[in-house]
């Protein structure tokens, strides 16, 4: 079993990665919460693969950055009906 846990943690990663996706978008690809991946993500990465788990940081971070102009973007279409 922990083998799967830390193999869905790298998958995650890589998922997120070449996306460029966020952990919403990741946990719905993979049919897990998002709670789950920021677990996966942020303590069981770290022990297993620790070059993947600054790569999926730094994405991670921008997403965090970003997401204040996300969410006026998607207010801004709700008032407008679209």
């Amino acid at each position: 079993m922990r083998e799967t846990i830390e193999q869905r943690a790298c998958d995650l990663a890589v998922y997120i990665i070449e996306n460029q996706t966020t952990v919403r978008a990741a946990a719905k690809q993979f049919g897990i919460s998002k709670s789950t991946v920021h677990k996966d993500l942020s303590e069981r990465l770290p022990h297993c693969n620790r070059t993947l788990y600054l790569q999926v940081k730094q994405v991670l971070e921008q997403n965090k950055a970003e997401r204040h102009i996300r969410g006026g973007l998607a207010t801004r279409r709700k008032y407008r009906g679209e």
